[in-house]
């Protein structure tokens, strides 16, 4: 995008450029012209910005659209794109928004996290970021579930990035988000097609296509959302362990639940017994993300997948979990991440590998055992 251009969007943007540089801001939401909020430390506030009117707005995500090679109008009246430096914009416009043109930009972070400052933000014990730190060496087939703004990405971005600097990595996402520092990464990003320029699309399950004839050793998909739920399940099935993703669900049952929903949204022929066979078999591990009434992103549970019953059931265990134990005078939540005494089925590889991760780190903490009980 030419600078004059990008000079253009900022003047059109004008009434919220001082949301769009303010670090502290996460996402820019839009409920027509004159209702914006925004989300900060995770709670949503109402600003005084506005927009002089809805044309004036519809401008400005005209130009961001054409920026992006897309068009919004109203044959074509959603928008879902990627912005120059990383951040992400939704758009749907009248009539269809009843509110007026309706926005959400959701901020790219330059900061890049590690399991340490997760657990000094509270997100995680320093027993369960140790124990997820081994599950990526061992290469434990994880899903990353959670609802929007739970924390799902900057997760994933964690994880990814403590995998063996010896192994090939490949990313596929529908918009780049994820930033994985890794010895060796390969990043993949779909295409929406354009019929009218000749431009054929290109799928989440096309590049799933590729990369498994690329040598990976691992395949990341960003968020899965569609089919390409069965192609992930069978790159995990398949010797490419230590594969991930992220998908939309609010308890580690629920996002098993979800993925065999997905994996039947595919025009197969694979019976939805087999699929939730496939589910729990290949699936190992789930990192439970959530975002609470405080604000606060924090990793619930930690569970593993231990397949199914015999009445089709899924088999879920937790590892760790966080549990809140009060509120303070600020309407802070008050809790930590114990372990629940659950000793997951593969802590021999633990020991084989000679992992500093002791037995007794499973052990409840001895503040957390009236909650594990009442919770059981």
């Amino acid at each position: 995008m030419s600078g004059v251009f990008q000079d253009a969007i900022a003047s059109l943007l004008a009434p919220i450029a001082d949301l769009l540089k303010d670090p502290s801001v996460s996402e820019v939401m839009i409920n027509g012209p004159f209702e914006i909020f925004i989300e900060k430390k995770g709670l949503v506030f109402k600003v005084p910005n506005r927009f002089p009117d809805d044309e004036a707005l519809m401008a400005s995500m005209r130009a961001i659209a054409q920026s992006v090679g897309r068009v919004i109008d109203a044959d074509n009246p959603r928008l879902d794109a990627r912005l120059p430096d990383g951040s992400r914009i939704a758009v749907v416009i009248p009539p269809m928004a009843k509110n007026g043109t309706t926005v959400a930009i959701r901020k790219f972070s330059e900061e890049k996290l590690t399991l340490k400052d997760l657990i000094s933000f509270g997100s995680l014990s320093p027993e369960g970021a140790r124990f997820l730190d081994c599950c990526m060496y061992l290469g434990r087939n994880t899903l990353v579930s959670g609802g929007t703004g739970s924390g799902k990405t900057t997760m994933l971005n964690v994880l990814g990035s403590r995998m063996p600097k010896t192994q090939r990595l490949l990313i596929i996402e529908d918009a780049a988000e994820l930033q994985i520092k890794a010895e060796h990464v390969v990043n993949f990003e779909t295409r929406k097609g354009n019929a009218e320029r000749g431009i054929k699309e290109v799928t989440i399950r096309d590049l799933m296509e590729s990369a498994l004839r690329l040598r990976p050793d691992r395949i990341i998909v960003g968020e899965v959302r569609g089919p390409e739920a069965l192609d992930l399940l069978n790159a995990m099935g398949t010797g490419h362990d230590g594969s991930m993703g992220t998908v939309h669900a609010n308890t580690p049952i629920d996002a098993c639940t979800r993925l065999e929903t997905l994996c039947l949204m595919g025009e197969n022929r694979i019976p939805p017994d087999a699929i939730r066979k496939m589910v729990g078999s290949a699936l190992q591990l789930i990192v439970q993300c959530s975002r609470y009434h405080d604000g606060g992103r924090r990793t619930s549970h930690i569970s593993e997948v231990l397949g199914v019953d015999e009445h089709g059931r899924y088999v879920v265990r937790d590892i760790f979990r966080w549990i809140q134990t009060g509120k303070d005078d600020n309407g802070k939540y008050i809790g930590q991440m114990s372990a629940t005494g659950y000793i997951p089925t593969f802590f021999e590889e633990f020991v084989a590998n000679k992992l500093p991760f002791p037995k007794t780190n499973f052990k409840p903490a001895d503040w957390a055992m009236p909650f594990l009980k009442k919770a059981a």
